[in-house]
């Protein structure tokens, strides 16, 4: 089939539908009715002369053809968007758009922009401190600073830093009048739990890190619950608490002796730090310098030992 007689719009439906398995969350994606995306399909199919899926009562079957053809499919609109974001690099402003968590934001990053900032005058750093997941295509981002297992299909992603966890607190709860000296003393103050954390599988949560220690939490002890880190380490700070923090989110705190490890005790989770952007935009030089900077940056980091 010629170029000009690809049925991009079907092709689009028929990749929607492929990754979600369902009309309904095609049509959702697409922004159109599933009635369109089912017609879409059944005019595609016509038009190649080829079933793409079997339909039963509950669920979309791929067919062996169908499913031969959609890793190209894929390749060429991965292809596309990348050309695409090409083109708007033509007209780029030099604001760099930077998506993170708010965590991550405010606790690692945000200290460190001054350092940025005098190596980079003129620079302009526009940040989205949010949890969604970064589309590339449908916003104006350039880069994404994102905590996982570095699986990101279709992008270019380099691992920043690593991460480990320990127990934290304020150098007034580790002398207080219940001291914390040993994982045996966790038992008599409260535990700050960061449910953030309830999505990293690789990292423990405190029932699993005191069961490791062998400590047995009495019934009833006090404990705080948030749902983001930054809290979790501001509460810990206060002297409200223990926390098992990250290293990374903990470091500046742990630098500005604001907080305390009252024990030696590290595991190491098996997510990280990735940079993550469009190939297209990688070597952009607004990119590239701040993605040069963060190397720097995270280098320090796990050069000082705390």
């Amino acid at each position: 089939m010629k170029r000009a007689q690809l049925p991009l719009n079907a092709l689009r439906a028929f990749d929607a539908a492929a990754r979600h398995m369902s009309f309904k969350k095609a049509a959702d994606e697409l922004a159109v009715t599933p009635a369109a995306v089912s017609q879409q399909i059944r005019s595609l199919e016509d038009l190649l002369g080829v079933e793409l899926f079997r339909r039963t009562s509950r669920s979309l079957i791929l067919t062996d053809r169908a499913q031969m053809a959609l890793a190209s499919l894929r390749q060429g609109f991965e292809a596309i968007e990348d050309a695409v974001s090409t083109l708007e690099a033509a007209r780029d402003d030099g604001t760099l758009h930077l998506s993170v968590s708010p965590s991550f934001a405010s606790k690692w990053l945000v200290p460190r922009l001054e350092r940025y900032y005098q190596q980079n005058p003129n620079a302009v750093v526009k940040i989205d401190a949010s949890m969604e997941v970064t589309d590339f295509a449908e916003t104006e981002m350039d880069l994404a600073i994102r905590y996982g297992a570095g699986q990101y299909p279709g992008l270019h992603a380099e691992e920043l830093m690593r991460e480990e966890v320990f127990p934290v607190c304020s150098p007034a709860l580790q002398d207080g009048e219940t001291p914390v000296r040993t994982p045996g003393d966790l038992v008599n103050v409260p535990l700050i739990h960061d449910d953030s954390s309830l999505d990293d599988e690789s990292c423990p949560s405190w029932a699993m890190w005191l069961k490791a220690a062998g400590v047995t939490v009495r019934e009833g002890q006090p404990a705080l619950h948030f749902n983001q880190t930054s809290l979790a380490i501001e509460a810990a700070i206060a002297g409200r608490g223990v926390v098992l923090a990250k290293r990374t989110l903990a470091h500046a705190d742990l630098r500005a002796g604001r907080l305390v490890r009252p024990f030696r005790h590290t595991q190491s989770v098996g997510f990280a730090y990735f940079m993550v952007c469009p190939r297209a935009k990688k070597d952009m030089p607004k990119v590239e310098t701040f993605m040069n900077w963060l190397r720097v940056e995270a280098g320090h980091d796990w050069a000082y030992e705390i």
